[in-house]
């Protein structure tokens, strides 16, 4: 293959998956952001990470492939991502007991449905998520 017909297979295989990119991307935490997806009625996936934590990095990468094999996650779920370094995060991570990055969480209502603390398993993370889309779709 020559370097033109790689660079326009390349441009074509990019420009086709921004729409599916754009999504796929969790809504980043501000502060209201849960309270608002709560009252609403949404079950609400909560994400706290750090973008220089590699265990945050190794989940990211199962929740997407997750995602991508089953739409209904994130046609039924809030996906919210909780930045570990921001300050606007402090109080939700001390209101929800936090208690390291990496930590996953599962809300619908006033109630916590799970949690995993570090776990990098497909199958930990995929039981979480499948509690969330059981909450959604009840």
């Amino acid at each position: 293959m020559d370097r033109r017909t790689f660079l326009a297979l390349s441009a074509g295989a990019a420009t086709a998956a921004l729409p599916l990119a754009a999504i796929a991307a969790p809504l980043a935490y501000t502060p209201g952001l849960v309270t608002k997806h709560l009252n609403k009625g949404d079950t609400v996936f909560l994400d706290f990470k750090a973008s220089w934590c590699t265990t945050c990095a190794a989940q990211e990468r199962v929740l997407k492939a997750l995602k991508d094999a089953d739409a209904s996650y994130e046609a039924n779920v809030t996906f919210i991502d909780v930045d570990w370094d921001d300050p606007a995060s402090a109080s939700l991570i001390k209101s929800l007991k936090i208690p390291r990055r990496s930590t996953l969480v599962v809300l619908k209502g006033d109630q916590e449905l799970g949690r995993i603390v570090a776990q990098t398993s497909r199958a930990s993370i995929k039981g979480l998520m499948d509690t969330a889309l059981g909450a959604a779709t009840a």
